[in-house]
């Protein structure tokens, strides 16, 4: 009887935490696998977001068919977390750059951003780089950066592992709770319930009554009360016939009686001191169970402690990766204005030149054909005469335009040398300025934009030339690009005066101006109002850099949407020692 009783109670048990195992797995299935979806998300937004981030210099490179900086640049994001992989193909479809993991790729160009899943877990983010030169819009190649389901493990991974491990403790809690309810509520009083039936003694039926203690008024409470109950009936009936022979054995009655009261109160003691050893045995066992529990959880806490150590040093070196590419890009920036300048001189040198070589091949011809009438004894005066016109005129073509490539390369020559090099020298201000101003002039000949200098004759300065190329031709270019964006007639002020030891460069445009929030975000790294057009948000930062550590200086910003913006550049005239 108690092994049918144990089994009911068993099989109970067992569908019950068979139910709970089933949806416990199932809630950390999908909490898992929306974890996963998130981060692949992230994962994602990320790489969109380093494509706005690099995809400005990596075109500039191509464009300039500069595969050493484009590979440079490629090794910069190659060293990012996120980025496992890396293909960089010129606008004729050649690989240029190839890094890490790699899937096979259609030969067809990308015209647009793509992202793709690739067997193994690895997936992909694809798009064009387009340059814009003059308003003219030219695919120049595209970019494939690839991750993987290791970097979406990586950052998922403790809560992964949180998640089972908060499964498995709640599993571990209630599988304990039921055993020790199903233990208490039912098995042991069924136990009991069924060893007193069992230990029925006819001859004693008030012994017989189930004297277990339940606390409910459950069903078990209903069959001990209607058994008692029973036994009361029974126990009428045996005092209704005891007392039809009451008068033959009264002596032997009353010997009896006192009898059965001894073994009662034998009985009352006996199943007080089972009770009590029955209590201290369950508190014995609450106290193992509670002690393992705090084993457990200090077992928990110090994994969870020592993978905290490890997140943190694997953020502090994501930190030192992160800075090193911050610098690259700092140094490609500084290089891509520099080729930015050598293509628009370029440009320019080339006219004067083409329209010499023009006239040199014009005066050789006629030099052919006094040659030949001077030979046959043909030439005649007028022929003589018409030579000598041609040739000064010729000569006078030749020398303006061969010295206008000579001033061009001259005002270009000095400004690229200082702007790749931190050597300090003294030189004239003024000059130097109108010289950095004659070298960006290409960049916008097409427009009716002016630029007024206004600086003190002879006004000498002590610093590297470089810092003041860099942080003029980033206003000027500032100041075209953004603030111009809608004006083909723009007006630029650049006054430099003398304070004391100091020298102040007051700078202002007419532009658009900027609004509040972006004033304040103006000096931050990759803050740009042109992002989605290959801006990179580093000419500004790079201004700042320069005044304040190369030329130990301050440099402040006014402006108001729509009234143009204003730079305050104050720096000493000689370095301080």
């Amino acid at each position: 009887m108690a092994a049918v009783k144990t089994g009911l109670s068993r099989k109970l048990l067992a569908r019950v935490l068979s139910v709970y195992f089933a949806l416990t797995l199932l809630v950390t299935i999908g909490q898992i696998f929306t974890e996963y979806l998130s981060t692949k998300n992230h994962v994602e937004s990320e790489l969109q977001t380093l494509k706005n981030t690099f995809s400005s210099s990596l075109t500039r490179a191509l464009w300039e068919l500069n595969n050493d900086q484009v590979r440079a640049i490629a090794e910069g994001l190659m060293s990012l977390p996120i980025v496992e992989g890396l293909q960089v193909r010129g606008e004729n479809g050649n690989y240029i750059a190839e890094y890490g993991i790699r899937a096979q790729r259609s030969p067809a160009p990308v015209d647009r951003e793509l992202i793709e899943d690739h067997p193994g877990g690895v997936f992909s983010y694809s798009f064009p780089l387009v340059f814009k030169f003059s308003g003219r819009e030219s695919t120049v190649g595209d970019v494939t950066l690839y991750s993987s389901f290791d970097t979406i493990f990586s950052r998922i991974e403790v809560g992964v592992f949180f998640l089972i491990g908060n499964a498995l403790v709640k599993t571990t809690f209630l599988v304990f709770l039921f055993m020790t309810a199903f233990r208490t509520m039912l098995s042991e009083p069924l136990q009991t319930i069924t060893e007193q039936m069992g230990n029925f003694d006819a001859q004693h039926p008030e012994e017989s009554k189930l004297s277990i203690k339940l606390d409910d008024d459950n069903e078990l409470l209903q069959l001990k009360e209607s058994y008692n109950q029973v036994i009361d009936d029974l126990i009428i009936s045996n005092n209704k016939l005891k007392d039809a022979q009451s008068e033959l054995t009264l002596a032997n009655k009353k010997l009896d009686d006192q009898n059965l009261i001894l073994e009662q109160e034998v009985a009352k003691k006996t199943a007080s001191l089972s009770q009590i050893m029955l209590d201290l045995e369950q508190q014995k066992d609450e106290l193992i169970a509670h002690q393992r529990e705090l084993r457990q959880e200090n077992e928990n806490r110090q994994y969870i402690e020592a993978e905290l150590r490890k997140r943190n040093q694997e953020l502090a070196s994501s930190m030192d990766t992160l800075h090193q590419a911050q610098e690259q890009l700092v140094e490609s920036e500084r290089m891509a204005s520099l080729g930015g300048l050598v293509a628009g001189i370029a440009h320019d040198v080339n006219t004067p030149l083409g329209v010499s070589v023009t006239a040199a091949s014009f005066l050789q011809e006629r030099l052919n054909n006094l040659k030949t009438d001077f030979e046959d004894k043909s030439l005649t005066s007028k022929n003589m005469a018409s030579f000598i016109d041609e040739a000064e005129q010729t000569a006078l073509l030749l020398l303006s335009n061969l010295e206008r490539a000579s001033d061009l390369i001259a005002s270009f020559k000095q400004v690229a040398v200082d702007q790749t090099s931190e050597t300090e020298r003294e030189f004239v201000l003024g000059d130097y300025i109108n010289e950095i101003i004659q070298s960006l002039k290409p960049s916008f000949k097409h427009t009716e934009h002016q630029i007024n200098v206004t600086c003190p004759d002879n006004l000498t300065v002590t610093c590297a030339p470089g810092a003041i190329a860099q942080i003029v031709t980033n206003m000027v270019v500032n100041s075209i690009t953004h603030g111009f964006e809608n004006n083909v007639a723009g007006t630029i002020t650049l006054d430099v005066k003398e304070a004391g030891e100091n020298v102040v460069i007051n700078y202002k445009d007419n532009g658009r101006g900027l609004s509040e929030e972006e004033l304040s975000k103006l000096f931050d790294a990759f803050f740009t109002t042109k992002r989605a057009e290959g801006g990179s948000g580093l000419g500004t930062h790079i201004m700042y850099n320069l005044v304040t550590q190369s030329l130990h200086g301050h440099i402040e910003a006014e402006s108001t949407l729509g009234s143009g913006l204003q730079y305050i550049i104050r720096f000493p005239k000689k370095k301080i020692a």
